[in-house]
C-alpha cells in the first residue's frame, strides 16, 4: 500500500447557453406576435392582401413552435429561459389571433373564452406541479396545437365561401380536443401532487 490514492476525472457539464438557436427562434415568435396583430388590425378582416399577409406571418410564427422544440431536444440546449418562454410565445401568438378573431366577428366569443381558459389554466397546472415533476405534452395536445394552428390559418386565410364554411368544423374539432386534452392535464397534475405514502 503506497498511500497514494487515485483521483477520478469529475465528468464535465457542458453549460448550454441561453443564446441558442431554440431560444432565438422562440424570440422570433415573440417579435413576430406584433407584427401579425399589426397586419390583422390593417386588414380589419376585410382586405385580402392584408389577411394573407396576416396568416402568412402566423404561419411562420407557429412553424417556429415545431422547429425550436426539435432543435432544443436534438442538440441539447434546453434551457429554463427557453423552457419558460416557448409556452409564453406560443400562447400570445394564439391568443392574439382568437382575440383578433373574435374583435372582428369572425369567432364567437366564447370559443375564444374557452380555449384561452384552458390555455393559461394549463399553464398554471404545469407551474403548480413542477416541483413534482413535469407534465409532458401529450399526443393528443399535439393534437390540439395542429388543429388550433390550422382552424385559425383557415380563417385568416381570405377563403371562398365555398370553402369558408368549413372553417368552423375544424374550430369546433379544436374545441372539442381542447376540452378533452384540458381534463387529461388536470388528471396527470392531481396524480403527482397527490401524496405518496
Amino acid at each position: 500500500m503506497t498511500g497514494a490514492t487515485e483521483s477520478t476525472p469529475v465528468p464535465v457539464v457542458a453549460r448550454v447557453p441561453v443564446l441558442n438557436a431554440a431560444n432565438a427562434l422562440t424570440a422570433l415568435r415573440l417579435v413576430l406576435v406584433p407584427v401579425f396583430a399589426a397586419s390583422v388590425v390593417i386588414s380589419a378582416m376585410t382586405h385580402a392582401g392584408w389577411q394573407m399577409v396576416a396568416c402568412l406571418i402566423f404561419a411562420v410564427a407557429s412553424a417556429t413552435d415545431l422547429v425550436d422544440g426539435w432543435i432544443a431536444r436534438r442538440f441539447a440546449l434546453v434551457t429554463s429561459v427557453g423552457t419558460v418562454a416557448d409556452p409564453i410565445a406560443d400562447k400570445a401568438l394564439t391568443g392574439a389571433a382568437l382575440l383578433l378573431l373574435s374583435w372582428y366577428d369572425q369567432l364567437p366569443w366564447w370559443v375564444t373564452a374557452v380555449i384561452l381558459v384552458r390555455e393559461l389554466g394549463i399553464t398554471a397546472l404545469r407551474f403548480w406541479v413542477i416541483r413534482h415533476g413535469v407534465i409532458a405534452a401529450s399526443r393528443g395536445g399535439k393534437i390540439k396545437t395542429a388543429l388550433q394552428i390550422l382552424a385559425i390559418t383557415w380563417y385568416l386565410w381570405p377563403m371562398p365561401a365555398d370553402l369558408a364554411v368549413v372553417g368552423p368544423w375544424i374550430m369546433a374539432a379544436a374545441v372539442g380536443v381542447t376540452v378533452v386534452t384540458g381534463f387529461d392535464y388536470v388528471a396527470q397534475a392531481l396524480r403527482l401532487r397527490r401524496p405518496t405514502t
